[in-house]
């Protein structure tokens, strides 16, 4: 059973900011990756990160996220910077096999449970 167990999430003002990482418990996956989803919307890919060590980030968080990984760790990391409000969600973590994409959520073949980030204004 592959788990993914993420930590970091919590409440902060705008403008903060925080760390999310998240351990996975199979060795170094093709592709990690971080969506969100906020109340009543549908899940949104954030960033990824390949095993390579290629990225891509969400338009709306370029320039204040930043993705890496430990591969021998097992673990990835976003950090977050300049938060807003609109960046309030619970964050989940991905990791995948196949392809990395923000598109969609399909190509993932393992989730964690999800870790609450909170931005007040």
């Amino acid at each position: 059973q592959v788990q993914l167990v993420e930590s970091g999430g919590g409440s902060v003002q705008a403008g903060g900011s925080l760390r999310l990482s998240c351990v996975a418990s199979i060795s170094s996956p093709y592709c990690m990756a971080w969506f969100r989803q906020a109340p009543g919307e549908e899940r949104e890919g954030v960033a990824y990160i390949s095993r390579a060590g290629t990225t891509r980030y969400a338009d709306s968080v370029k320039g204040r996220f930043t993705i890496s990984r430990d591969n021998a760790k097992s673990t990835v990391y976003l950090q977050m910077n300049s938060l807003k409000p609109e960046d309030t969600a619970m964050y989940y973590c991905a990791a995948g096999q196949s392809i990395c994409t923000l598109a969609q959520s399909s190509p993932y073949n393992w989730w964690g449970q999800g870790t609450q980030v909170t931005v007040s204004s």
